[in-house]
């Protein structure tokens, strides 16, 4: 049941897995750079979480170009993991994630089991660094490039070694390119999750019909962007309703109503993410709309939404 409202000020507080966050606002590992790019356009400390970048073991350049293209409601990307690799980001980036106020939390990716545990183990005595969000789409290099989150046994081999090396609040990031996501997240969680995330971004291609070769360097990419949210959704329903652990739900979030389905879908906390190329202010057009909602509303807390959906759910 919600309570109603006895103040003008509601609760906007939640807790992601052990991570206490003053809104259930933040940012999809990607789109966001370390943080500090954003600055100059978002006050960081109003944010609820920040997820970074995804960071491996070694520095790698990414996919060949082009790497991003825009579809219709969407964009497909193919950066390819770019990033400086974690010894950089350890020297560079975490005195600065130390200076914030907002949970920082380090998206992390490997090509082996190995690499996710070290990387893992590197942060977890760094400092500043609340949470791990574990990327586990990325391919095993050691079994044919098959993705870590295809197959439930290798998720929770992934999530079990992380586990065995931090005490850091753990965040398992599921693909949607499964035959059975809700398999995958209880995999996960018997393993040692903390928390999940989803969805990350749908398999993809484009074609340019005039040269009649495919957009991307790579020739596929993921899609993300409004296209891809009502498959988001349902993920977040299916998972909410068959694995007791908070979820950060995304995908094709743009507007505080995209935020609230996932929330009333069963989504603790929410991640803004393509849009945040277009509106660099979109993140705190949510953080405002979801309070105005929860005050005229007359609701006092915005945990009394989580799922709440499934109340009024209706058999078809």
């Amino acid at each position: 049941m919600i309570n109603k409202v006895t103040s003008n000020k509601p609760n906007m507080a939640v807790n992601v897995g052990g991570i206490k966050m003053k809104n259930p606002v933040t940012t999809a590992s990607g789109t966001f750079g370390f943080g500090s790019e954003y600055s100059a356009y978002v006050d960081v400390s109003r944010l609820g979480a920040l997820v970074v970048k995804g960071v491996t073991l070694e520095p790698r350049l990414g996919n060949a170009t082009p790497r991003i293209v825009e579809t219709p409601s969407g964009m497909l990307n193919s950066i390819g993991l770019q990033n400086p690799g974690i010894d950089y980001v350890l020297k560079h980036y975490i005195p600065y994630f130390k200076t914030l106020s907002t949970p920082v939390i380090v998206n992390i990716s490997g090509d082996t089991v190995a690499d996710y545990a070290t990387v893992a183990e590197k942060l977890s005595v760094a400092g500043g660094v609340a949470g791990l969000e574990v990327n586990i789409s990325c391919p095993n290099v050691k079994k044919g490039g098959l993705a870590f989150g295809s197959n439930p046994v290798m998720a929770a081999e992934v999530t079990a070694a992380v586990r065995a090396v931090t005490k850091l609040p753990l965040i398992i990031k599921l693909s949607p390119n499964v035959t059975d996501i809700v398999a995958v997240a209880e995999a996960v969680a018997r393993a040692g999750a903390d928390a999940l995330s989803l969805i990350n971004t749908l398999l993809g291609m484009a074609i340019d019909v005039r040269t009649r070769r495919p957009v991307l360097g790579n020739v596929t990419g993921g899609l993300s962007g409004p296209a891809i949210k009502p498959v988001a959704v349902r993920a977040v329903w299916q998972v909410h309703q068959a694995v007791a652990l908070p979820i950060i739900g995304m995908g094709g979030i743009s507007s505080v109503d995209d935020a609230l389905e996932f929330i009333l879908a069963g989504a603790t906390a929410v991640a803004i993410g393509t849009v945040n190329f277009a509106n660099p202010q979109a993140t705190i057009e949510i953080i405002n709309g979801l309070a105005t909602y929860l005050i005229d509303n007359g609701i006092k807390d915005i945990n009394d939404l989580v799922g709440s959906a499934n109340n009024n759910a209706r058999n078809y």
